[in-house]
């Protein structure tokens, strides 16, 4: 079984992960799959984001379509064997099982987390044979997946912890999706915390292989920051899609993810992220800043809104959190 990478990011939702990942797949020998945790979920109906970054439907798409079969029992429906699937999600990979996936691997929690295992390791290597890719980029986030990523035959996995201002991510909560429902300042900011704190023991296991990166970093010089990731994981940033905050978009192949992850063509990584000024009221502000700490001010946020500790990612992220 020949090695892959996968370059695997990890943290709370909305912190900017799809457009991250949708310029790292403008890369040659690079695929950014999604949030492939989903996949059996929406493939199978299960879920409302059942449609692939290319536009077809799951069970339609070239690539995913045979996928989604991988370990399937003959006999069983497609709906049946998903079932299994995300039972076993929740039974083993969940973000409160984080540590001890780090710990004890495959052998944490039985037959369950032993299956899932094998039919990760299964999907990516399906995913870089179907695409050619050499780095699988993997946007789910679900630190307790990403724990178990160092366990898994023929792959080497890269960590980014990637996090963003609270206020901006219970900004963008605030309105529903066309795929998911809106949540409160302060339920999104208890989800931000526990995240992160999650990611922060995993890039902490594997500091040489890991990445410390703010979202408001990559939208100051997103350049920069794509060459730094590129390097994270051995590749030549002489290839870096990005020129003058502008990168040309072409069809993806994403598993679920911010309904941006569609979008095509040129297009221009805007540098300002504080919309959560105008529209996020004082109390969901302060719901977001209380909530968030220690964590805020660790990750070089303030409470006017600026930034500090530079505007680079950090690798060996040797905070305490």
């Amino acid at each position: 079984m020949d090695t892959i990478k996968v370059l695997c990011i990890t943290g709370w939702c909305r912190n900017g992960s799809t457009i991250i990942g949708n310029v790292l797949n403008e890369m040659p020998g690079f695929f950014h799959v999604g949030e492939l945790h989903f996949l059996w979920k929406n493939g199978a109906g299960k879920g409302v984001n059942n449609l692939c970054g290319c536009g077809a439907a799951l069970t339609e798409c070239p690539i995913w379509s045979e996928i989604l079969t991988l370990g399937k029992p003959a006999g069983v429906t497609l709906p049946d064997f998903a079932a299994t699937v995300i039972r076993r999600q929740r039974a083993c990979v969940r973000t409160r099982h984080t540590w001890r996936v780090l710990r004890r691997g495959p052998g944490s929690g039985g037959g369950d987390i032993r299956a899932h295992a094998d039919l990760m390791t299964r999907t990516y290597h399906a995913a870089a044979e179907r695409t050619g890719a050499r780095v699988i980029v993997d946007t789910t986030k679900i630190p307790g997946e990403a724990a178990l990523l160092p366990y898994l035959e023929g792959i080497t996995p890269y960590f980014v912890h990637l996090v963003r201002d609270p206020r901006a991510v219970a900004h963008s909560w605030r309105q529903p999706k066309q795929y998911v429902y809106a949540m409160s300042s302060w339920m999104s900011t208890a989800y931000w915390h526990g995240f992160n704190l999650a990611s922060h023991a995993i890039t902490r296991r594997f500091p040489q292989r890991s990445l410390f990166l703010r979202y408001e970093d990559f939208t100051t010089d997103p350049e920069a920051t794509i060459d730094t990731l590129l390097r994270l994981c051995g590749a030549d940033p002489a290839a870096n899609p990005v020129r003058d905050r502008t990168v040309d978009l072409h069809t993806n192949h994403t598993v679920t993810g911010n309904p941006d992850r569609f979008r095509t063509g040129v297009t221009v990584i805007r540098e300002r992220d504080d919309g959560w000024r105008d529209t996020l009221t004082l109390p969901a502000r302060l719901a977001a800043v209380t909530l968030a700490t220690p964590l805020f001010r660790r990750y070089g946020y303030s409470y006017g809104g600026t930034l500090t500790g530079g505007a680079r990612p950090k690798e060996n992220h040797g905070s305490r959190a």
